[in-house]
């Protein structure tokens, strides 16, 4: 495979999975320890932000996975790079 892709690509990618990463962490924090609202807050806002980037993302680049909500009337899916060829 070419790598022809931009390096915003790479940057988008680099911050979905950290953020994803903050938010597993989270889940098991609050798995032990339900009542923190600070950390529910901060699971919330990563959540939010977790979406709001992989919006993001697949607006410029396609579908992270394939039961993403498609921006145009096609499908993309197929299309490639898919995240774990880069």
């Amino acid at each position: 495979m070419t790598n022809s892709l931009p390096p915003e690509y790479y940057q988008l990618l680099e911050e979905i999975q950290a953020v994803d990463f903050v938010l597993m962490e989270l889940t098991l924090y609050l798995d032990t320890h339900p009542d923190d609202e600070k950390a529910l807050n901060q699971f919330n806002q990563y959540a939010t932000y977790s979406n709001q980037i992989k919006k993001n993302f697949s607006a410029k680049f396609g579908p992270l996975q394939q039961f993403t909500v498609n921006s145009n009337d096609r499908w993309d899916w197929g299309k490639g790079p898919w995240p774990w060829q880069v």
